[in-house]
């Protein structure tokens, strides 16, 4: 960090101070203002579950069995994409504990590969990844609460985008607010997202029970609609990682995990499992019930399931549809901000985004810029085309992250690693990645074009934001003006470290 990037911080501590000395909290005191450590077992595989569990497996379905072209194959399909989702949580699992910073794919690459490659993928994430991820979860929720008020025809578009607008900025206030009242949703819309697929498993096992398996008899459940190809099979597969996504979300807010070296790697064996048996028994549900032909017609399938079998209590499905979806809003707000927190931290964003409330904590800068961001793409309008981007970015990232730990295993190998997976899992899993990224690539070059023109478009705002060191003292002085109006308008501050809880990279000493 150069001189003038030094200044700048410690003009924002200096007036810290004043904030600290006006709140009452003084240096000497017990209460320091950080990042509370807030999330236990039960909150972290919250997290995992009520992130994954959104929109994806009452959507999906669909497109898993168009491409997979059986139901048995699209069975299988559900199957391995759980499999292939534990295998990349095993080596986030020992990234987490091996580097234990907040924001995920950022933090790892940006200490594996340093600045550029990482904030490369923060530039996308915050540009477009994951305002456009929540746009698309907001407005799923204002078609399904609004459906009812337009049975035969689809919402106002004013409506979906002003009730998508009011949710995303009350749960923007909500975490603003509370750590705790954050985690405390994501922990209740959880238990609602996972009893309403228990409850389309429990009628579908009555419905087998009854005899009504047709469609899962193995002669019948391998016949195929169609041959599927290898670019079919990837797309399947595409379909249902969509469905699975999230599963790396913890690794966003480690900071703020109780013991996160027992808690992160325990979160993830419990939460990943239990969502693959949930997400290919609530498949098996759909079939009890729905010939593939009816599957393949619906345009939301957990409602048809409920039509055809809950009766008068049909409207279950598309309430508990929109309660899973406003759980996924809170959770992509959540661990977003965390993103942007430790962006700035490594000074890769301004610095106001690095700073927390004096008294509750919580990270308002970050909070209302992933607001700001996600109420802009909302008002584009067009959200498909960003949708087919972001997906390309978020498996890119992936690839990218777990390459990371290969290298590292190289680089660095004393470091000291609590969890160590056998390098049997990064490497089926990169074959995997790079299988369904070539196919991709393949079949949709201009998509994927544009979604490296998107990442790369932070070059130069990298080196002239980041790299760039003498900046004129204009330029230096209207940051340090903003800086000062955020603290005084959000009342926030940086962190204060404890030694004590700082946790380095230690490498095992020779013998």
């Amino acid at each position: 960090m150069d001189g003038t990037e030094t200044n700048r911080r410690n003009c924002a501590k200096t007036e810290q101070q004043k904030m600290l000395d006006s709140g009452g909290n003084q240096s000497g005191s017990k209460d320091r203002v950080t990042l509370k450590k807030e999330i236990g077992l039960l909150s972290a595989c919250a997290i995992i579950i009520g992130n994954i569990i959104g929109s994806g497996i009452f959507i999906s379905p669909k497109g898993v069995l168009d491409h997979a072209g059986s139901v048995g194959f699209s069975l299988i399909v559900w199957v391995l994409g759980g499999g292939i989702c534990a295998l990349g949580s095993l080596c986030y699992a020992e990234l987490g504990v091996t580097i234990p910073k907040s924001g995920g794919d950022y933090s790892y690459v940006t200490e594996i590969f340093g600045g550029l490659v990482g904030f490369l993928l923060l530039w996308s994430a915050v540009l477009i990844m994951y305002p456009t991820t929540l746009a698309v979860i907001a407005l799923t929720f204002s078609n399904y609460v609004l459906q009812p008020a337009f049975p035969n025809c689809l919402p106002p578009y004013i409506a979906t985008r002003l009730l998508s607008t009011t949710c995303v900025m009350f749960l923007t206030w909500v975490n603003c607010s509370s750590v705790r009242w954050g985690t405390r949703i994501q922990d209740i819309f959880t238990v609602g997202k996972l009893l309403a697929l228990v409850l389309i498993i429990v009628v579908g096992m009555i419905q087998i029970a009854k005899g009504h398996y047709d469609a899962l008899e193995p002669q019948t459940a391998f016949e195929f609609i169609k041959d599927p190809s290898v670019g079919h099979i990837a797309l399947a597969f595409l379909q249902a990682s969509f469905a699975y996504s999230g599963w790396n979300f913890l690794n966003y807010v480690t900071e703020e995990v109780v013991e996160p070296r027992k808690n992160l790697p325990r979160a993830i064996y419990i939460s990943i499992p239990l969502v693959t048996l949930v997400y290919t028994l609530t498949n098996i549900a759909y079939f009890s019930s729905m010939s593939p032909q009816e599957l393949l017609e619906s345009n939301a399938v957990a409602v048809t399931f409920g039509e055809k079998l809950l009766g008068v209590f049909s409207w279950v499905m598309p309430i508990s549809v929109a309660l899973s979806t406003f759980g996924g809003i809170n959770g992509y707000l959540f661990t977003s901000s965390r993103l942007c927190f430790s962006g700035a931290r490594e000074g890769h964003l301004p610095y106001l985004l690095a700073m927390i409330h004096l008294k509750s904590c919580t990270p308002i800068p970050a909070l209302l810029v992933c607001c700001t961001a996600t109420i802009v793409i909302l008002c584009i309008g067009d959200t498909h085309n960003l949708i087919n981007y972001v997906s390309f970015i978020n498996y890119l990232s992936y690839g990218v992250t777990i390459a990371g730990l290969l290298y590292y295993r190289w680089k660095k190998p004393k470091l000291v690693r609590p969890i160590k997976v056998n390098l049997l899992v990064p490497c089926s899993y990169l074959v995997f990645w790079a299988v369904l990224l070539g196919f991709s690539l393949y079949s949709e070059p201009v998509v994927c074009g544009m979604g490296l023109v998107i990442m790369l478009t932070g070059v130069p705002i990298y080196f002239i934001g980041v790299q760039w060191k003498n900046k004129p003292h204009c330029i230096s002085s209207a940051v340090e003006r903003v800086t000062y109006l955020g603290q005084r308008l959000c009342y926030v501050v940086f962190p204060q470290d404890d030694p004590s809880e700082i946790q380095p990279l230690t490498e095992k000493s020779e013998l």
